[in-house]
């Protein structure tokens, strides 16, 4: 890692190698890809009572084994399929996670077809802009909020599971619906500064 990599400023829990690349790469940076909206709900559904960094080591072969996160393809798996996925030493072998991976393929093909996008779904909750927090420490960071709490609510409405407000906090965190990044952090106004230009180019396409 390069010495201007390692001396920067940073939230505190990237601590490592592997944590410190998807901190200052991706977390906190406004996302309207559906199929990395879908990725991040496989992978917060997975984490629930385990360390983000587990995740963070499984996530390649979670890719490799979740069709690259292609929830067309997952929705069409069967118990088959499923009992694979479980005896799979490369993920975390829970047969309720597992399945609700699936049946939530389903729910987010179903959320696309009435919205368009699940993307228009998903950010309303927020209403369409990231909420920018100043914390002045990482004690202070909430575990959920009230929009994580409706976003939980309207997800469990629509068939999803796993979709608890502590999950779906730490999803709107990862995808840059809050930013939550340290207020000293170099990744903070990055963030931000992603959002504008994001923003500016939906504008000009008439999104």
């Amino acid at each position: 890692m390069a010495a201007s990599t390692k001396t920067r400023v940073r939230c505190a829990w990237a601590g490592n190698e592997l944590s410190i690349r998807y901190h200052d790469k991706e977390w906190g940076v406004p996302c309207h890809k559906d199929r990395k909206l879908f990725e991040f709900l496989v992978l917060e559904g997975a984490q629930a009572g385990l360390s983000w960094d587990t995740i963070l080591r499984k996530r390649d072969h979670y890719r490799a084994a979740f069709s690259n996160f292609n929830p067309t393809a997952v929705a069409r798996y069967d118990q088959r399929r499923i009992q694979r996925l479980l005896r799979d030493p490369g993920l975390v072998r829970n047969r309720l996670k597992i399945a609700s991976a699936v049946a939530n393929a389903r729910a987010f093909l179903r959320v696309q077809r009435e919205f368009g996008s699940f993307d228009r779904y998903i950010w309303q909750f927020v209403g369409g802009k990231p909420r920018v927090n100043v914390w002045r420490s990482s004690a202070q960071i909430p575990a959920r909020s009230a929009e994580s709490d409706a976003m939980s609510k309207g997800l469990k409405q629509r068939g999803f599971s796993f979709v608890g407000s502590t999950i779906c906090y730490a999803f709107m965190q990862a995808m840059g619906m809050v930013n939550d990044h340290a207020p000293a952090c170099h990744a903070r106004a990055r963030a931000q500064a992603q959002w504008r230009a994001m923003r500016a180019l939906r504008a000009a396409a008439g999104a």
